[in-house]
């Protein structure tokens, strides 16, 4: 029996001013793609409103709500409760995204912690999963969440980094989601990864616009290449597509509470 292959773009932002000229066909050539089901994720207060508005325009759209380090310098008193109350918006199936950024350092690293504390324990308080955005803060991002999150369900998105560190998040208990960055010939470290993490803890993303996958390096990225992701972590575990795909399909499902 042949199984009709689905794919999921687990983080996206379709709504950068980046797909403002063909957001529409953007979106339809993800369908034609297999990729069937889609994550908007937020990033400060109005990409978070966005993500929500984005969500009930389709319904196999999902959203994401939260603050990323880059905007924490901009969050002010009544951030908390606004990211709170989207979050009661059925489409919204995850807090993010969360987490440290000392490559762009663009807010004290104290106030990064603290941000994202807050948006963790909210994330227990509300029974949602969290996207943790992590760069160059490895050590620090891992600290937290031991402290933090331990036992709460997670994605480390657009994973970056060696086996130790995969080997932590896993740990805790995380998902590891892969991006276009697996798809490039030199990346070892992160090929390495891809074969070792359990396959019910992996999933596929764009983040869309960004991190375009060979062999579209360089161009806009978009929802439909997370099949290529997924077609290249198929090779590196040199597993069937149809058996990756329908594995990152469940696993998605699962961490988002969706139907299957």
């Amino acid at each position: 029996m042949t199984q009709t292959l689905r794919f999921i773009d687990t983080h996206m932002h379709l709504n950068a001013a980046e797909f403002d000229p063909d957001r529409a066909a953007t979106f339809e050539r993800a369908l034609m793609a297999g990729v069937v089901r889609m994550v908007e994720v937020g990033y400060d207060r109005e990409s978070s409103r966005a993500a929500v508005r984005l969500a009930e325009s389709d319904s196999r759209i999902y959203a994401v709500v939260g603050i990323q380090p880059h905007y924490a310098l901009e969050a002010d008193a009544g951030w908390l409760e606004e990211i709170r109350q989207l979050a009661a918006h059925p489409k919204v199936v995850a807090i993010g995204e969360i987490g440290l950024d000392y490559y762009h350092d663009r807010a004290p690293h104290e106030l990064q912690e603290q941000l994202f504390r807050q948006q963790l324990e909210l994330a227990r308080e509300l029974r949602r999963p969290v996207v943790i955005h992590s760069r160059d803060a490895q050590a620090d991002t891992v600290r937290i969440l031991n402290d933090a999150a331990r036992g709460q369900p997670g994605i480390m998105h657009s994973f970056s980094g060696d086996w130790a560190y995969a080997a932590a998040c896993l740990e805790v208990g995380f998902h590891l989601s892969f991006s276009g960055p697996v798809t490039f010939a030199k990346a070892a470290e992160l090929h390495e990864v891809a074969r070792r993490a359990p396959l019910d803890r992996i999933l596929t993303e764009t983040d869309s616009p960004y991190l375009a996958p060979h062999p579209r390096r360089g161009r806009r990225n978009e929802p439909a290449h997370a099949r290529l992701v997924a077609e290249r972590l198929a090779e590196l575990r040199e597993l069937p597509l149809e058996m990756l795909s329908a594995a990152v399909w469940q696993n998605a499902c699962a961490i988002f509470q969706l139907d299957s």
